[in-house]
């Protein structure tokens, strides 16, 4: 499989995975009536409607910050698919596929329902994690495997060629 292929598979796995869950626990459960719902002594599904970005940072209440945030993203998943269209590696194309896959899918949240639908909350102890769902966790990854891939030797040389082939400012080109 090419590595474009593979990333694509990622974003469409994604994709299909974050919104299968979000629609199925919100709409097809009572889970908004009954929650949390105890999953393991460690982790609930609760129902968390996020107006920010990761973490819930930059909460915005209004409805231009709304289309703020879903411009954003799909600018960021259209530069990232393009990235992934090139990617050399499929560490680094499924990387990239997830990341984007991640995004589309709280960007359709954002333009649906004002809001990310976060459900995933994992604690231990006093210690309790930010909720999540799917694309985030998908976004991690990918980020993670972006972190692997340019620390192979593969990644970077792709990399250290890529850079090499590119000219320097105010170079027109090869010289004869």
């Amino acid at each position: 499989m090419t590595p474009t292929r593979a990333g694509l598979l990622a974003l469409l796995v994604t994709l299909v995975l974050d919104q299968a869950s979000k629609l199925g626990l919100y709409f097809g459960t009572d889970l908004v009536l009954t929650q949390p719902w105890r999953l393991a002594p460690f982790a609930d599904f609760v129902v968390v409607w996020n107006r920010g970005v990761s973490y819930g940072l930059f909460q915005q209440e209004s409805g231009v910050g709304r289309w703020f945030l879903v411009a954003l993203s799909l600018a960021a998943a259209l530069g990232l698919g393009i990235w992934m269209t090139r990617a050399g590696s499929r560490l680094l194309a499924v990387a990239l596929g997830l990341i984007v896959g991640g995004a589309l899918g709280n960007a359709i949240d954002r333009a649906a329902y004002g809001a990310v639908l976060d459900f995933v909350h994992l604690h231990a102890g006093g210690w309790s994690w930010y909720v999540f769902n799917v694309a985030d966790a998908a976004i991690v990854a990918g980020v993670i495997g972006l972190i692997l891939d340019s620390l192979s030797p593969a990644g970077r040389a792709t990399a250290n060629e890529a850079a090499r082939s590119e000219p320097a400012p105010g170079d027109s080109g090869p010289r004869l």
